[in-house]
């Protein structure tokens, strides 16, 4: 039996950093400016049939994939302004797995999570590029995981997660020779 981790975690799982350099979080943040375009490069020609192919077996479709994308990362954003304007607000965590199977993941074009992706990290971009290292020291509670994050690790997060994401749909990419 094969190892599924390699497909599941093909840049291995997140691990939180001890200490980001301000240098680093510059790289961070060009990545999430950069990443709606790379991600659009990538699959830009995908058929429905492509679209519609999992990435591996019993995982999601490169559709759920791309909505997924979109509604995690308006997630993070909205996360990253609570904890820029409340003092350590408690976030609301989300079923991002049935998420994934409702009908706008599954079914329709993947144009309007790639113009929502396009929009929330222009914005995103913009209001990370005016934080303050103090801004970056601002948490935010995760109820389900009894822990505060800093939104320097949260970016952090995020970074690996388009990382992740964009490796699992080019393995596939590869895998097929398309």
């Amino acid at each position: 039996m094969s190892n599924p981790e390699p497909k599941r975690f093909p840049i291995g799982q997140f691990d939180e950093p001890e200490e980001i350099s301000d240098t680093q979080l510059d790289e961070y943040i060009k990545t999430i400016k950069n990443f709606p375009a790379k991600l659009k490069d990538l699959i830009e020609n995908f058929t429905d049939e492509q679209l519609d192919m999992p990435y591996r077996e019993k995982g999601w479709t490169v559709r759920q994939l791309v909505n997924h994308l979109a509604d995690s990362h308006a997630n993070s954003f909205i996360r990253f302004k609570l904890a820029l304007t409340e003092d350590n607000p408690v976030i609301k965590p989300y079923q991002e797995a049935r998420w994934a199977e409702l009908q706008d993941s599954t079914s329709i074009s993947i144009k309007p999570a790639m113009r929502m992706l396009k929009g929330i990290h222009q914005r995103w971009y913009h209001l990370l590029k005016s934080l303050t290292n103090r801004h970056f020291e601002r948490t935010f509670h995760h109820p389900e995981q009894i822990k505060d994050y800093n939104l320097r690790i949260c970016l952090a997060h995020y970074v690996w997660h388009c990382n992740h994401h964009f490796a699992h749909i080019e393995n596939l990419k590869n895998k097929q020779g398309w």
